[in-house]
């Protein structure tokens, strides 16, 4: 079976076409499939091995990815990679949390030669530009290969090292290949502000909205045209089969690895994009505790805060009078008050409108409750706007209906760049 660049494959059944994506920017080859049912979904990464690595044959290739880059029987893709023949991988990436995984948040593993496979490990950990380019031309390789598996939040920090790599491939005249895994958030929408260019950092380097509503191969294909158009990478995808976006992760039949440590769950991945907001508070964002971003809290909250919370009727949510002791991050070792989020019915829940609902009835029915200092949650919601309405006492609707026309804007750019039904 010949596979080039307009040639034709079949994947799991489903013929699909690799070919010019119109979507890029003209440079950007697409190994495209899609499949009709739930379960049975194929990452890119299980495409890319069933045909042999074709699209990377004669490459010598670097791996960008953490514990999340599994097959679909949960081996790691380095481990499957490594002594196969047909693909020539020959050095490994690591993003925030490392390639195996040992560090928490807001750490990385550094260079170190992976014992079980003899590969150097380069750290991409909060490098970026002409710093990360001379990583990928000192690893000597000519294709840097991203496999990470992303929570749909822009706070997420594994699309800015999507980002911050593909950037970089350009400077250094590396190839770029991404291979698509599931948003275990759906892919159905995009939903809160967007980013502020003023607000640019780590959490946040480009304008897209709060949930974006993308897999990262989508994304790569946004980045490439809309915020790399002045020098783009040279960018191969691979998109995955089976794939529907109305699909939660436990209707794709895969594996889930938790991303990073306080990622356990696709279900904390669901309230992750609203919740979150909650690093910016001296509230606890559930951090320590068995159900992070689920649980929020402080001293001193009481059962006030979650009646306040119910007597919105957000939609598909509803929240419990909930007490913990966080074993570490904000309040170890202390009791604290404060609601657990129940998503009762995912498919009308909105994370980002009931984070920003928690937020205001938090301020109204505890009297403690404060903004952390460095005013980080203006880099979380990417504008001034969401901290200095809810402090004027604007309502959720008010400060939800402040951003519409902004995510209207991003909801044109966006769909231009979307690969699955």
């Amino acid at each position: 079976m010949n596979l080039s660049r307009r040639g034709l494959l079949t994947a799991g059944g489903a013929v699909g076409a690799l070919a010019v994506t119109a979507a890029g920017t003209g440079n950007a080859a697409a190994l495209t499939g899609q499949g009709s049912g739930r379960g049975g979904v194929r990452t890119g990464f299980d495409r890319l091995a069933a045909d042999g690595y074709r699209l990377l044959k004669g490459r010598k290739v670097g791996l960008v990815t953490n514990p999340t880059g599994i097959t679909s029987d949960a081996r790691h893709v380095v481990d499957v990679m490594h002594p196969d023949d047909r693909v020539n991988l020959t050095a490994v990436f690591g993003p925030e949390h490392g390639f195996r995984g040992t560090a928490q948040a807001g750490g990385s593993e550094g260079y170190y030669d992976d014992p079980a496979t003899g590969l150097p490990v380069y750290d991409t950990y909060l490098k970026s530009g002409q710093a990360l380019a001379d990583i990928f031309t000192a690893s000597g390789v000519d294709t840097v290969v991203f496999d990470i598996q992303d929570a749909g939040a822009r706070f997420y920090t594994y699309i800015w090292t999507l980002y911050d790599c593909m950037r970089a491939a350009a400077l250094a005249g590396k190839r770029f290949v991404v291979l698509d895994r599931p948003n275990p958030m759906t892919g159905r929408a995009a939903l809160g502000p967007v980013m502020e260019p003023a607000f640019a950092t780590f959490v946040g380097r480009r304008e897209i909205s709060q949930a974006h509503g993308m897999t990262v191969t989508e994304l790569a294909l946004l980045f490439n045209a809309e915020f790399l158009a002045d020098r783009p990478v040279e960018l191969e995808i691979v998109t995955m089969s089976g794939w529907r976006r109305s699909d939660f992760f436990d209707e794709t039949g895969l594996p889930w690895v938790p991303p990073s440590p306080n990622m356990p769950t696709p279900e904390t991945a669901l309230v992750y994009s609203g919740t979150c907001l909650f690093e910016g508070t001296n509230l606890s964002e559930g951090r320590g505790t068995t159900r992070p971003f689920e649980l929020l809290g402080a001293e001193g909250v009481d059962r006030r805060w979650a009646a306040a919370a119910n007597a919105l009727d957000l939609p598909g949510v509803a929240f419990r009078e909930a007490y913990f002791a966080p074993t570490f991050s904000k309040f170890q070792g202390k009791t604290v008050g404060g609601v657990q989020v129940h998503v009762q019915d995912r498919t009308v829940f909105d994370p980002v409108r009931t984070g920003i609902a928690l937020l205001v009835t938090a301020k109204q029915s505890w009297s403690g409750f404060a903004w952390r200092a460095d005013n980080w949650i203006d880099k979380l919601t990417g504008n001034t706007r969401v901290r200095t309405m809810i402090d004027a006492g604007a309502g959720t609707d008010e400060v939800v209906g402040a951003w519409e026309a902004d995510l209207a804007k991003f909801r044109v750019i966006r769909k231009r760049y979307l690969q699955y039904r």
